[in-house]
């Protein structure tokens, strides 16, 4: 791995963290944490959703950028937070006085320490913003529970868990598997891509940061960042959001060809419900425009990533979390969702900084 990487890429969540504190006192942005209370991490440190911000007090203009919606993503994340927008000054050089810059960092900080995906509860924090009293059931998602989360008390056989996900994959086939996977469901709280049965402290903590951090601008760039779907470190912008009718041709006119769309079919990604761009959405109201995508970084091919997701799955319900994060099965996820290849990391970072520009582009020219 290239000392570059090495750096960047922190190897656990409380070196993320610092690295991301310090970066933000140099350039002198506003700091807050949130500690998520009754948890400490692996090595009894704190963990907390931290945010940066740089800018005048009421922007007109604000670029935020979030990590770590999904735990163990965050070190991807995290890496092009710290490095290009704060160590490389990419944030101070596009603030202005109408225009601001958010970091959101560790959003989901208990999956990030703990290597996981989910949070505290097993709930996956980007399919948790949806209305709990009438969630949208995803019937598919019942007829392959059995096959992702294996009866109680069974021995983790990943051969035998591989035949059982390829015979699902051949009988379904893997754009039906992918939906009823991913799609997000609610009835299963030990399973997986589960949204939670009420909203969740990160999002609640979330919600709180768009209330007071983010409402009241005009015109919002926003960028959740993520890893594990689509071509090896391409970094895919996936349109998510923004509810005045320009803002699917405003997001295409700042990020070109490249933008894609999960309700299109034209996406790694299939459509998704609950994501944390619904809370900025809600928050901001009906007077500002909102231009949301996920970044997506590629990392290995679907199948081996859903082993990753099981494989994790019945680690955390047969073992302790401080026996589960040490475990030689935690390699599965780490490779699924944070490589140690610094090509990988390079090509993340590369792509990042286009990304990142052309949101400070957009949001310059939004009139």
């Amino acid at each position: 791995m290239s000392d570059e990487t090495s750096l960047d890429f922190a190897p656990d969540y409380s070196r993320a963290r610092a690295r991301f504190l310090e970066a933000a006192q140099e350039t002198g942005a506003r700091l807050r944490s949130f500690v998520l209370p009754g948890h400490r991490g692996p090595d009894g440190g704190e963990l907390a959703v931290d945010t940066a911000y740089l800018g005048p007090p009421d922007p007109v203009k604000l670029l935020v950028t979030v990590s770590g919606t999904h735990g163990i993503e965050g070190f991807c994340g995290a890496a092009c937070q710290t490095r290009i927008l704060l160590r490389e000054g990419v944030a101070e050089a596009a603030v202005g006085p109408a225009t601001g810059v958010l970091l959101v960092h560790g959003l989901n900080p208990y999956g990030f320490a703990y290597l996981r995906r989910v949070n505290e509860d097993n709930i996956d924090l980007n399919r948790n913003f949806v209305y709990h009293h009438a969630p949208p059931h995803n019937d598919s998602y019942d007829a392959v529970h059995g096959t992702l989360v294996p009866a109680e008390g069974s021995e983790f056989d990943p051969g035998e868990l591989v035949a059982n996900l390829t015979a699902l994959r051949d009988r379904l086939g893997p754009q039906r598997l992918q939906e009823a996977v991913t799609r997000g469901q609610y009835r299963h709280p030990d399973g997986l891509f589960h949204g939670g049965r009420a909203p969740a402290w990160s999002r609640r903590v979330f919600e709180t940061v768009v209330a007071e951090q983010m409402a009241g601008a005009a015109h919002v760039g926003y960028i959740d960042l993520h890893t594990g779907l689509g071509e090896r470190g391409a970094g895919e912008p996936i349109f998510r959001g923004g509810r005045d009718p320009d803002a699917r041709r405003r997001a295409r006119r700042w990020y070109g060809e490249a933008l894609t769309a999960s309700e299109e079919g034209t996406s790694s990604s299939t459509p998704i419900v609950g994501n944390t761009a619904t809370a900025v959405a809600d928050g901001l109201g009906a007077g500002s425009r909102l231009t949301a995508i996920t970044l997506e970084f590629g990392t290995q091919p679907g199948p081996q990533v859903l082993l990753a997701l099981c494989a994790d799955t019945w680690l955390h319900r047969h073992h302790a979390p401080a026996d589960a994060v040490r475990s030689d099965l935690k390699q599965l996820i780490r490779d699924a969702f944070c490589p140690d290849d610094a090509d990988w990391r390079g090509q993340v970072l590369r792509r990042a900084r286009e990304v990142f520009a052309q949101a400070i582009a957009g949001l310059a020219d939004a009139k």
